[in-house]
């Protein structure tokens, strides 16, 4: 399969869009037979929660990024920012 170039790069952006977050991991596990876990919730800013897949057959890497809120004991993670971006090999 050809690497994404960067209309359909935001066409893939616009699929994951308003979706919760099982629901983009789902979608990305499905799209490459080879996915990659990269990181899962991994804390590198402030109040910014990232879990990266890299799809290394489309030449895409997707970040989703969400927001963590604290409700007594109750852990919820807000999905907030999707980032799709080339892999270093993708030239598209």
């Amino acid at each position: 399969m050809a690497y994404l170039n960067k209309q359909e790069r935001d066409s893939l952006l616009d699929e994951l869009r308003g979706k919760r977050f099982a629901r983009c991991q789902r979608i990305l596990t499905l799209k490459d037979d080879k996915v990659r876990l990269t990181y899962y919730r991994n804390v590198q800013e402030v109040d910014r929660w990232m879990t990266r897949y890299v799809l290394p057959t489309l030449g895409v890497q997707a970040t989703l990024v969400e927001k963590l809120e604290l409700k007594g004991a109750t852990k919820n993670y807000t999905l907030t920012e999707i980032i799709i971006e080339p892999t270093a090999d993708n030239r598209l």
